[in-house]
């Protein structure tokens, strides 16, 4: 069952946060080597071209996601973690919804983002795929690289 989340701006310096984003580099580093690993440190999370939120039921984090503004019209997904305890119940889509209607607000044209290509990264590609986003070439500062699937939607209904 998809529990209520309430997202909200994240604090970081909550421990459940630090927590999850520890979690999330760390999980980062067991699956893609050093060099292709392009999450962000938590001082990177309060710089102003990027929003953070967690999703919260009750009092438990349920996970967190970024959204990174690249120029005008374009934004970046950064950062989504879903916590352990609530995987498979629909937190990385709640919150890739509100990314998306963010991203639309501030009327960015497109809306990209780099994971993994290893098989621990095959579930969030199938989500974004879900909600639109298809492969694409590097964007902004990205390369080429096999530890890395690029993804792109418009934000207008067309893909």
């Amino acid at each position: 069952m998809t529990p209520h989340l309430n997202i909200l701006p994240g604090d970081l310096t909550h421990p459940a946060v630090l927590a999850l984003l520890h979690e999330h580099l760390s999980s980062m580093a067991d699956h893609s080597p050093a060099e292709s690993i392009h999450a962000l440190q938590v001082d990177e999370l309060a710089a102003p071209q990027i929003s953070f939120w967690c999703a919260w039921d009750g009092a438990h984090l349920a996970g967190c996601g970024a959204l990174k503004a690249l120029d005008s019209g374009h934004g970046e997904i950064k950062t989504m973690r879903t916590a352990a305890a609530y995987l498979r119940q629909g937190v990385a889509a709640q919150l890739l919804q509100h990314i998306i209607a963010e991203a639309t607000r501030r009327g960015y044209r497109r809306l990209s983002l780099e994971t993994g290509s290893a098989a621990a990264f095959k579930p969030a590609q199938q989500l974004y795929r879900k909600f639109g986003f298809d492969t694409c070439g590097p964007f902004a500062d990205y390369t080429l690289d096999p530890f890395s699937v690029f993804m792109s939607r418009t934000l207008d209904g067309e893909r």
